[in-house]
């Protein structure tokens, strides 16, 4: 809901600002800031609601070095794939 006010708010102030409201120009731009602000947040809380819902799971370790749990790769080769020829 604070999303949709946001957009209408920078629709309303971007037609003040064309309308020769030098000022309105400022404010349009706080609103359209917050707008991309609200959607970001409100996206990440749908997302870890669908999480906490069970609908979607979480993504599965790639086997980075930093990840907890995820066993050591094994050594690369030494010189690459030429050399191993």
């Amino acid at each position: 809901m604070a999303w949709g006010y946001l957009v209408y708010a920078a629709i309303d102030f971007g037609t003040a600002a064309r309308g020769g409201s030098s000022g309105a120009w400022g404010f349009m731009a706080l609103a359209c800031l917050g707008a991309i602000a609200c959607l970001f947040v409100g996206l990440l809380l749908l997302a870890r609601m669908m999480r906490a819902l069970g609908i979607t799971a979480a993504p599965e370790s790639s086997g980075s070095p930093g990840s907890p749990g995820s066993a050591p790769a094994a050594p690369r080769p030494v010189g690459g794939k030429r050399a191993a020829r």
